[in-house]
């Protein structure tokens, strides 16, 4: 897959780990659904705080990527749902583990409520 990060100094940097925008020639296109913090064996919320959350939504998309022959190093977009937009730094330090290159093209947005009472949930798309 050739993916291309683009910068333009006439915009903001990037303020975490995602990129200003990724440019892929072409190549199949996987969607990933969101994820939010179940165990995948119980299907119960994972306890903990909104750390725990994120590393088990994070598990999670590493699991369906896997299944469709790709890793993180795939994804070109992302997005965070988060219930309390205080909890975006932590959020994001848990994320950023993921991305050991260029990271992805990403929007973090404020939501009322995700499902089960989930504190974050995120979505990705991914071509190879």
């Amino acid at each position: 897959m050739a993916r291309q990060t683009i910068h333009s100094d006439q915009a903001p940097k990037a303020i975490g780990p995602y990129s200003q925008a990724v440019q892929v020639d072409s190549g199949k296109m996987t969607f990933l659904s969101g994820q939010i913090p179940l165990d995948p064996v119980t299907m119960e919320m994972v306890q903990g705080d909104v750390v725990a959350q994120a590393e088990r939504v994070m598990l999670n998309l590493q699991a369906v990527l896997k299944a469709a022959g790709l890793d993180f190093s795939h994804v070109v977009r992302s997005t965070i749902y988060l219930t309390d937009l205080g909890d975006f730094v932590r959020v994001n330090e848990v994320y950023g583990r993921y991305f050991t290159g260029a990271p992805p093209a990403r929007a973090t947005v404020q939501v009322a409520a995700l499902p089960r009472g989930s504190k974050v949930e995120i979505d990705a798309i991914a071509v190879s």
